[in-house]
């Protein structure tokens, strides 16, 4: 039996994106933004208010990165999701980040953040909020690489939204080999 709860904003998983860009005097600005995820090889999709300051900085740089927060962060994550920019001038440096300038795009990446996408904006919708942006370069720190050099989701360990419990969850073990274990099938 399945029990309907009507129409939610619930998917699993839901990644907790760092969106970061700079104000108008240069200063980092960053927000904690759960409604997104790829929709084509080097795009972004993420659903942002209008009237968010980082949507309105972005808009005028065109450009913002996206860090994947980190379970070791969570309080500095949550915090910018819950602090406008609007209101807090310099809230990026009240959740204890550093940043420095992507050699990419004209937007900060969180030093804390070990992983980041480096955006330039394609296209953004007021009224629904769809922002789309161009991956322009994936950058990660060494700290968070496997011995061959890839990203490694152990030692970056991010997090996910679970909208139905308003809860942070760090991305699970792996469980199988993305196409390869369906073979058995054929």
């Amino acid at each position: 039996m399945r029990k309907n709860f009507g129409a939610k904003p619930w998917t699993y998983p839901q990644p907790v994106f760092i969106v970061a860009t700079y104000n108008e005097d240069g200063t980092p600005d960053a927000m904690n933004a759960a409604w997104g995820g790829i929709c084509d090889d080097t795009r972004i999709t993420m659903c942002l208010s209008a009237g968010h300051k980082t949507v309105k900085n972005l808009l005028a740089r065109g450009a913002f990165t996206v860090s994947m927060a980190e379970a070791n962060q969570v309080v500095p994550c949550d915090y910018v999701g819950i602090v406008s920019g609007n209101k807090e001038a310099d809230k990026v440096a009240k959740a204890g980040f550093h940043t420095t300038k992507s050699s990419f795009v004209d937007a900060p990446l969180i030093d804390e953040l070990a992983m980041a996408l480096e955006c330039t904006v394609v296209s953004y919708d007021a009224e629904s909020g769809c922002l789309i942006g161009e991956i322009v370069n994936v950058c990660a720190d060494e700290r968070v690489l496997d011995g061959e050099g890839s990203i490694d989701p152990d030692k970056l360990q991010p997090i996910v939204f679970d909208p139905v419990k308003a809860a942070y969850r760090v991305l699970g073990e792996k469980v199988g080999n993305a196409f390869s274990d369906g073979k058995q099938l054929r």
